[in-house]
């Protein structure tokens, strides 16, 4: 998912985690004796998140109790994203453990007969049957095992889809606000990683299944050639599959206890090396003091991972040696019951095959079922977010607006999660007529932005924290999408869409066809200046605006605010409504602002329009001007009328942008 930055108005809103920083005394306790001081670094916490409390938690007992549930769910993915495929592998995986035991029994009885008394020519014919049976039952278990490696390869990528696409959907059903709320975009790259573990879920489920097939048949043999090597069998497999869950816990709780150099080091290696800030990394020289950081959280994951792997090895020392013990308990068993004629020789070579299958079948399931135990936990992050999402998703009213003729604000508020100490808008009180042009001027950070949000419906009105009707229809009874398509908005951090030109201007639906909307695309250019970029352009509206693609352009940073302006201009002709312009022309030359201010003058008739700026100047073709400051409207008139004002915020704003004088400016001379 993309990066969403916190509003304007609120730079130092801290984002969904919560940054850890030394704490900084307060006024009243100056007095105490003062802390070291030591610098904020990127430590992050996730509200709400358990994975470490489970991690923790991770046991041969909760593993088992899970493991069906697991096998459940992984299958379950797999039925949503083919069911053919998956009833297939199912039916290839049972008769694989019916061939597996097949063989086992096969193998006893050759080995039975062919060790019997009598002359060896009879024996070996007596054999051939069960050699026979074991050849073929062996021939179609490795056809088998290739059916099943290919249709697990047809349905895992279908899962990684599946996951990845419902991830996504979540993600843009959610309303706008989510995204402003603790642990929401910190739960989506949980939620990404589960997404990414998904496909291995499955093959560790088929491990696990054809492990316990595998066992169980081999147990079952192992049983009925002695019930007394049963216990012996699970006492000498056990050790080993027990120290596979200690060290995948080991591992796991290492993996959390280094998420935040994790992220550090993703933090770090972007901006150290991402085309937007290469300029300013070589300008400044800053790359020897990324690379010191990058050092240092690698250093620490170092440092945890040394310490894992020393605590994984002792624990699989220990298991070793149990296994050792455990293995002379299986094999003194096994002569124990030969020496004292409770079986025989042929049966005791048969028992040998079974027990090492049997083993190596448990050990699987433990071993197998400690990884799908872990993905689990991933994926329970994935489910997590869905759920998250889900709770957020975009639920407005059914009625389908048009343009509206007057749209009020009423007494509105807005307070951002984790900012309630500063309200971004405190007790706004607004209308807005068709046909006007309202332009919203203020410092940064006085509610600027945050109230085009609420305008366009992106963001709603709080329960208690006021109304926004248009023609007198709350905006949250209003469809969302039939509002949007009304909607025409150019924000300050505007997308550059990877498209070509045309479709940069017209964003329409799949199947729409470019002639169609061509001619009025090419006005909205016009009215934007964006036209003229067009027409440098290698092939003009088929032009892909995206260099890090093989034959793509990139455009500079006004060229590209251009063609955000005429998209809004675009979609505003085709469904005129509520027209939004966010610092519009902060990027653009004098000429091509000139062009886009009149365009939007000659727009007016017919929508509402909304232009933020900070260029004073830009204000005069404004039927009508807001001034904020702290999230409230201090000012409201005319350009002249405020401009003769001798006092207010708006007089000190236009006053401080046109005196440039540099005391001390040095006069030319020889």
């Amino acid at each position: 998912m993309a990066q969403h930055p916190a509003p304007e108005e609120h730079p130092d809103r801290p984002g969904s985690a919560t940054a850890r920083t030394a704490s900084t005394p307060r006024p009243e306790q100056a007095e105490e004796p003062r802390q070291p001081e030591h610098d904020e670094t990127l430590r992050f916490d996730l509200p709400g998140d358990k994975r470490a409390a489970v991690g923790a938690s991770l046991s041969t007992g909760a593993m088992v109790r899970r493991l069906p549930y697991l096998v459940r769910r992984a299958l379950g993915l797999a039925w949503q994203a083919d069911r053919r495929a998956t009833a297939a592998v199912l039916v290839c995986q049972a008769l694989s453990g019916v061939l597996g035991a097949v063989v086992l029994s096969a193998t006893a009885a050759s080995l039975s007969r062919v060790m019997r008394d009598g002359p060896v020519t009879g024996r070996l014919r007596d054999t051939a049957a069960p050699i026979a049976v074991l050849a073929v039952s062996a021939a179609g278990r490795a056809l088998l095992g290739i059916a099943i490696v290919a249709l697990s390869g047809r349905i895992t990528p279908r899962i990684a889809r599946g996951a990845e696409l419902a991830l996504v959907e979540a993600g843009t059903r959610a309303e706008l606000a989510a995204y402003n709320t603790p642990a929401f975009n910190d739960s989506w790259e949980a939620a990404d990683r589960g997404a990414d573990t998904a496909p291995d879920l499955l093959h560790d489920a088929l491990d696990v299944i054809a492990a316990a097939v595998s066992f169980l048949a081999a147990a079952g043999i192992v049983a009925t050639l002695d019930p007394l090597l049963f216990p012996a069998l699970v006492a000498g497999s056990v050790p080993a599959g027990v120290a596979a869950v200690r060290t995948a816990r080991i591992h796991y709780l290492a993996a959390l206890a280094t998420t935040d150099e994790r992220r550090a080091l993703r933090i770090y290696r972007w901006w150290a090396v991402d085309k937007l800030h290469a300029d300013q990394v070589r300008a400044s020289t800053i790359a020897p003091l990324l690379l010191s950081k990058y050092r240092a959280a690698d250093a620490r994951i170092a440092a945890e991972t040394d310490r894992a792997t020393r605590l994984a090895a002792r624990v699989s020392a220990l298991a070793a040696l149990a296994t050792g013990l455990g293995t002379l308990l299986v094999w003194g068993t096994l002569l124990a019951t030969v020496a004292t004629g409770r079986i025989t020789t042929a049966s005791a070579l048969a028992a040998t095959f079974a027990l090492r299958t049997a083993a190596t079948g448990l050990q699987g399931v433990v071993g197998t079922g400690a990884r799908l135990y872990r993905i689990g936990l991933y994926l329970d992050d994935w489910a997590d977010f869905l759920d998250r999402a889900g709770g957020m998703r975009i639920r407005r009213g059914p009625v389908v607006p048009g343009a509206p003729a007057e749209i009020r604000v009423r007494s509105l508020g807005y307070v951002y999660p984790g900012t309630e100490e500063k309200a971004a808008l405190q007790d706004i009180d607004l209308t807005l007529r068709q046909g006007e042009v309202v332009a919203v001027v203020g410092h940064n950070g006085s509610g600027k932005s945050t109230l085009t949000r609420l305008l366009t419906g992106l963001l709603l009105p709080e329960p208690g924290r006021g109304e926004i009707p248009w023609d007198g229809v709350p905006i949250g009874d209003l469809d969302a999408e039939e509002l949007w398509r009304r909607v025409a908005y150019t924000p300050q951090e505007f997308a550059r869409w990877p498209l070509p030109a045309l479709e940069n201007v017209h964003l329409c639906a799949p199947g729409t066809a470019p002639e169609e909307v061509r001619a009025a695309v090419e006005e909205a250019a016009r009215r934007a200046s964006f036209d003229e970029v067009v027409a440098g352009l290698r092939s003009g509206w088929r032009t892909l605006l995206a260099q890090e693609w093989l034959g793509g352009h990139q455009l500079s940073g006004g060229e590209w605010q251009r063609a955000a302006v005429a998209r809004s201009l675009y979609r505003t002709r085709q469904a005129p409504g509520l027209l939004v312009l966010d610092e519009p022309t902060s990027d653009l030359d004098p000429a091509a602002e000139h062009r886009i201010l009149h365009a939007v003058r000659e727009l007016a008739p017919g929508r509402i329009t909304v232009l933020v700026t900070h260029n004073l100047a830009n204000t005069k073709l404004a039927d009508r001007i807001l001034v904020m400051s702290r999230g409230r409207i201090v000012q409201e008139g005319t350009y002249t009328t405020l401009a003769a004002e001798p006092t207010g915020l708006f007089r000190e704003l236009l006053d401080l942008q046109l005196d440039r004088t540099v005391p001390g400016q040095r006069t030319a001379g020889p």
